[in-house]
């Protein structure tokens, strides 16, 4: 994983570490500081960070505006 996708990801999960448990704020706290002082995370690190971010990170999709905007003829 590249630099910029690890820091996607923190960027990401930043706004939802008041939700972590306090193991989960903990292992977030210890990658965090290892990305700040520019290393590579492992396969194994990698793999916490991805299981936070798909835990609490959910991408919704925009809802369709279009049927908001419609003529009342239709």
């Amino acid at each position: 994983m590249s630099y910029r996708e690890q820091k996607k990801y923190f960027e990401d999960l930043e706004r939802f570490e008041r939700k972590f448990t306090s193991a989960e704020r903990e292992t977030y706290r210890l990658l965090k500081q290892r990305h700040r002082d520019d290393e590579d995370l492992d396969k194994l690190s990698l793999a916490k960070l991805e299981e936070l971010h798909q835990k609490y990170f959910v991408n919704r999709p925009k809802p369709d505006l279009n049927s908001l905007f419609k003529n009342k003829e239709d």
